[in-house]
């Protein structure tokens, strides 16, 4: 259950940045996204965390 919520949340951070490297969007919204997609990833590590931290 663990490794497949870590697949999940590797998964989400790869296609956010492939989004954010790929848009044709202006500089300033490109570092907002990418900010905000760090800020999303970051928190999906601490869930998967503390779900690996129960499941012990």
């Amino acid at each position: 259950m663990t490794s497949a919520l870590t697949g999940a949340a590797v998964t989400m951070a790869v296609g956010t940045a492939a989004y954010v490297m790929n848009g044709k969007s202006p500089a300033k919204k490109r570092r907002q996204m990418k900010k905000t997609a760090t800020k999303a990833v970051q928190a999906v590590g601490e869930i998967v965390s503390g779900i690996s931290d129960v499941m012990r």
